[in-house]
C-alpha cells in the first residue's frame, strides 16, 4: 500500500470515527433533554412490562455508583476523556483496525456524553422535583457548573420477586453507559489482543515485529 493510499485511510478512519461520535453523543443528550424537560424525578412512562423510560438522577459514575466528591468525580471524567482522545489519535497513527478503533471510539463518546450532563446541567436546568425542568431558568438553575447530576432513564425490570419487587435488573442506565458498557464488552471479548500491542513500549513493539519478521522469513525459505 502506497504512503498517500495509508495516509488517505487513516484520514478516513478519523473522519467516520468523528461522525460515529458525534452521532452516538447527539442521541444521548437528545435523549436526556427530553426527559429532563418532561418528566419529574422518580416518574416516566411504561413503554411494556420489561422497560421503562424512569427518570432518575445520579452524582457519580454509570449505573448509579458514587465515588468521592462531585468535582472530584468530574475532574476524573475530564481526565480520562482527554486520555482516551489521544489513545484513538495513537491507534489512528498506528493503523490499528477499524473496528477496534470505533469500538474506543464508542467508549469515548460515552464517557463524553455523561461527562457533559456533569459540567453544564446543574447550571442550565432547574430542579427536576415535582415537576419536569426548564431549560435556562429565570429563577436560577438546581446547582453550578461542573455540580451536574447525570441524567438516567432506561429501566428494564426484567424478573420480578412474588411480592412484586425487582430482582433484576434493576440499575437505571443512559444510553453513554449502554456507548461504554458495550465497547468494554467488546474490547475484553474481540479486541484483547489489539489492546495488548496498543499499550506496548516502543522497544517491546520493535522487538515483536522483529519476531514477526523473522518468523514470515522462515516460513518462504
Amino acid at each position: 500500500m502506497s504512503q498517500i493510499q495509508e495516509t488517505y485511510n487513516k484520514q478516513k478512519a478519523a473522519v467516520w470515527l468523528t461522525v460515529m461520535i458525534v452521532a452516538i453523543v447527539l442521541i444521548d443528550q437528545a435523549l436526556k433533554f427530553w426527559v429532563k424537560l418532561s418528566f419529574p424525578l422518580g416518574s416516566g412512562v411504561d413503554v411494556c412490562g420489561w422497560f421503562q423510560i424512569y427518570f432518575v438522577e445520579n452524582k457519580g459514575m454509570a449505573f448509579g455508583l458514587e465515588l468521592g466528591s462531585k468535582i472530584f468525580l468530574t475532574s476524573f471524567r475530564i481526565l480520562a476523556c482527554v486520555a482516551i482522545i489521544y489513545y484513538l489519535y495513537t491507534l489512528i497513527k498506528r493503523g490499528f483496525r477499524r473496528s477496534f478503533v470505533f469500538t474506543v471510539g464508542a467508549i469515548f463518546a460515552g464517557a463524553f456524553g455523561n461527562l457533559i450532563d456533569c459540567i453544564f446541567y446543574g447550571k442550565i436546568f432547574s430542579h427536576s422535583i415535582f415537576q419536569a425542568a426548564t431549560l435556562f431558568p429565570a429563577n436560577g438553575s438546581y446547582g453550578a457548573w461542573f455540580e451536574g447530576r447525570v441524567v438516567d432513564m432506561l429501566y428494564f425490570p426484567l424478573i420480578h420477586s412474588s411480592d412484586g419487587g425487582v430482582l433484576f435488573f434493576q440499575p437505571v442506565f443512559n444510553f453513554a453507559d449502554t456507548a461504554v458498557t458495550v465497547g468494554v464488552f467488546l474490547v475484553i471479548i474481540f479486541f484483547g489482543k489489539d489492546l495488548s500491542r496498543s499499550l506496548e513500549t516502543k522497544a517491546e513493539r520493535e522487538k515483536r515485529e522483529a519476531k514477526e519478521r523473522q518468523k514470515e522469513a522462515n516460513q518462504q525459505q
